[in-house]
């Protein structure tokens, strides 16, 4: 276990300061402790999670869930109220999306949760705008708390922008403390949110919008510090690559002192930075292990990784006017140790934490409505068909592939194109079953068939297969033999469904109805055809009908040739 600098924040001296802060400071000399400013200094706790993606349940082992989140919450509410602090549960959004059992659900169960754990107040996630506003807006009516979102603003008819969707901040007292809590959601929504439910919003510059709130705080004087929740991604030294920018990228455009805290999600990694490089680098954390927040422009920047497995606890102490942070620590919520080899063991990283039985009761009755349909087997597969984010997202896999060779010869295309933003999970080896196709694909995007001429689909192709390695627009395309110039944005096509390329044929290829509208950058299509076929429900049939599954039938076979990239396997400047 890494030795992190925040130990040594967790000594003897600070535990007694959480503890009452009552010596009283003299009346000629400034406090340089919470004990000495004594009932002059605030403690305060601030608890968080990100990017539950409808982990509401425990996993097969045992890890994370509502109910034991609850628990260990509870847990430390208590112990910081008998010290005389008090805490503030936050949510850096993306509660949406990830397995079946929610998706069915519209989530329900996992706002319920949230409402029974007790949450203050959380951002909005990209992944919200995976359903109509209509389930968004039923969501929001469903939370006891509020959805904050400065930069997300309605259009109005004529194009120009209305009011905000969301509130843009919430004042919360903290012992007579006022603190101001800001929602900022990811511009890279407009991109990656599906463009039939957010057609009808604006999202503006998140470093812009969080400028605005803060002057309009500091203005009407109505909080004494200001943090922000916010659903934008952490990339360490502001390295986001084809992502937004993102905290650290805020937190520096903004005058020191300003912002104090971000509590973030979006990039679904634990923020802890490796000691000695100037937080410029991620430690390599582990369940278990010291967590050093990253800190940058005098604003401290938190993210407890993803699902629940984590909740991140940060202890303050305010006085003389300014915030410190006494300790902080990414609790694990029974997640277990890793062996040298990172593979899991049968050892916890922390204390068992038994789940709230009221909670776990009640979210049963979710997860049992969710399983009614999900175990039905549909088919197997030889081998694993791979679909893990960090291997579809930078280079052609046998499932990425597999999804676009199902698309493409449901309605006779030429070939095929899957974003691999669309593929969410693995299927491993042996049964298939519903629930690992609704994992594998929750978004319900529609399968939309084009026609182009050779010329046309070499502009589309060169726009398509040139996008950046590590998004969700990095392209999984079946059928076609090409070469991709990375820096022209060209595609140089030899071969388009096993015959020779010529500009002036006309070819036709599926595309999810996400991406045909522009979704992921890609060049929005005019009047594409909406086939009528679910994506899911479509590789629902494919395999139900294919039965048994080669995995090496879909393995990548060369076919794409990148040039002018430092990776071979995608563009990557």
């Amino acid at each position: 276990m890494r030795n992190m600098l925040i130990k040594g924040l967790v000594a003897t001296a600070v535990l007694a300061a959480l503890a009452g802060c009552n010596n009283n400071d003299d009346d000629n000399n400034v406090a340089t402790t919470c004990a000495e400013a004594g009932s002059a200094c605030t403690t305060f706790t601030i608890l968080h999670t990100n990017d539950n993606h409808g982990r509401f349940w425990e996993n097969s082992d045992g890890e994370y869930g509502m109910a034991a989140r609850k628990t260990l919450i509870d847990s430390i509410r208590t112990e910081v109220s008998k010290n005389g602090g008090q805490t503030l549960l936050l949510s850096g959004g993306d509660i949406n999306t990830g397995v079946p059992e929610s998706d069915l659900q519209d989530a329900i169960p996992d706002f319920t949760g949230m409402n029974k754990i007790g949450y203050d107040a959380m951002a909005v996630g990209n992944h919200e705008f995976d359903n109509p506003l209509s389930i968004l807006d039923m969501q929001r009516r469903l939370a006891e708390f509020p959805m904050l979102a400065a930069n997300i603003y309605r259009k109005n008819a004529d194009g120009t922008q209305g009011e905000r969707y969301f509130e843009a901040y919430k004042v919360f007292d903290m012992n007579g403390l006022k603190v101001a809590v800001i929602g900022l959601t990811t511009e890279d929504t407009i991109k990656i949110g599906n463009p039939e439910y957010v057609s009808d919003l604006i999202f503006t510059d998140p470093k812009v919008e969080v400028a605005k709130v803060i002057k309009e705080i500091k203005d009407a004087k109505t909080a004494d510090i200001i943090f922000a929740t916010t659903h934008m991604g952490h990339y360490a030294d502001g390295q986001n690559g084809s992502n937004a920018p993102g905290d650290v990228a805020m937190a520096r455009a903004l005058k020191e002192g300003d912002l104090q805290v971000v509590i973030g999600g979006h990039s679904q990694n634990p923020v802890c930075m490796e000691p000695g490089t100037d937080n410029k680098a991620y430690a390599a954390f582990n369940p278990g292990d010291d967590c050093a927040p990253d800190k940058q422009n005098g604003t401290w920047i938190m993210q407890a990784h993803e699902w629940g497995k984590y909740v991140g606890r940060a202890d303050f102490e305010y006085f003389n006017g300014e915030l410190h942070l006494a300790s902080y620590k990414l609790v694990p919520v029974n997640m277990r140790k890793l062996d040298d080899a990172g593979k899991k063991t049968a050892d916890l990283a922390g204390t068992k934490i038994e789940p709230d039985a009221e909670l776990k009761e009640l979210l049963s009755y979710y997860q049992e409505k969710g399983q009614d349909k999900l175990g039905e087997v549909i088919a197997t597969t030889d081998a694993l068909l791979d679909g893990e984010r960090a291997n579809v997202r930078y280079k052609q896999t046998n499932l990425g592939r597999m999804l676009a060779m199902a698309q493409s010869a449901k309605v006779t295309a030429d070939f095929g194109v899957m974003n691999s933003g669309g593929v969410r999970a693995s299927i491993q080896p042996g049964n298939i079953t519903y629930r690992d196709v609704l994992t594998v694909q929750p978004f319900g995007n529609m399968v939309t068939l084009n026609e182009m001429t050779g010329t046309e689909i070499a502009t589309y192709l060169g726009a398509v297969g040139s996008l950046q390695i590590d998004s969700g627009g990095y392209a999984q395309i079946t059928g076609v033999k090409m070469t991709i110039d990375c820096v022209a944005k060209t595609a140089t096509i030899s071969d388009i469904g096993g015959k020779d390329f010529s500009p002036t044929a006309t070819y036709k290829f599926t595309v999810p109805s996400f991406n045909a509208a522009g979704g992921d950058g890609y060049p929005k299509l005019e009047s594409p055809i909406q086939t009528g076929y679910v994506d899911a429900d479509l590789l629902y049939s494919f395999l139900k009908e294919k039965q048994t599954i080669v995995a090496a039938d879909y393995n990548p076979v060369g076919d794409i040739v990148y040039e002018n990239s430092k990776n071979v396997e995608g563009c990557q400047l």
